[in-house]
């Protein structure tokens, strides 16, 4: 339907971003906050960096999964309105790296909450990140658009 082309056009062309270190080293961080820079500049692609979950649409996670992070990784996960979408950025956030078998450790992202899409390096660079970020776009420019709750309400 032609609404739901227009929908998904609108959601991959303005994605609210919020950026998460669960424990990281601060390698992957400094990489994801490069790609934000005019250099790289992320916001061509419609990708803008907010400070609360309740606006953001993207998750961009970096580092293992501590016991500390855990449970304030699941409460910024729900606080995020549907659809909601999760990056793993770094080879720690996307299978726990060499912190896996840490007694502190749970893992990689995807131990707690789902992901969406994987950016692997140890730290990913930009480009890489940029790239893991458009694949993920193109994934919400195919996806079905939300159902609108409000229409839902009125035809009970």
């Amino acid at each position: 339907m032609w609404w739901d082309k227009i929908v998904n056009w609108a959601r991959r062309k303005s994605v609210w971003a919020i950026h998460f270190n669960t424990g990281a080293c601060n390698a992957c961080d400094i990489e994801i906050l490069a790609s934000f820079t005019p250099r790289f500049d992320l916001e061509r692609f419609g990708v803008l960096q907010k400070g609360t979950p309740r606006q953001a649409d993207l998750l961009v996670c970096s580092g293992p999964v501590t016991m500390q992070t855990k449970d304030r990784l699941t409460r910024i996960y729900e606080q995020m309105a549907e659809p909601k979408f999760v990056v793993a950025v770094g080879t720690c956030a996307c299978s726990g790296g060499v912190f896996h078998h840490c007694y502190g450790v749970e893992g990689g992202i995807d131990s707690v909450i789902p992901v969406s899409a994987y950016v692997p390096g140890c730290p990913a660079n930009p480009e890489a990140i940029i790239d893991g970020l458009e694949k993920l776009l193109d994934k919400v420019k195919h996806s079905p658009a939300p159902k609108n709750r409000d229409a839902a309400v009125a035809k009970e």
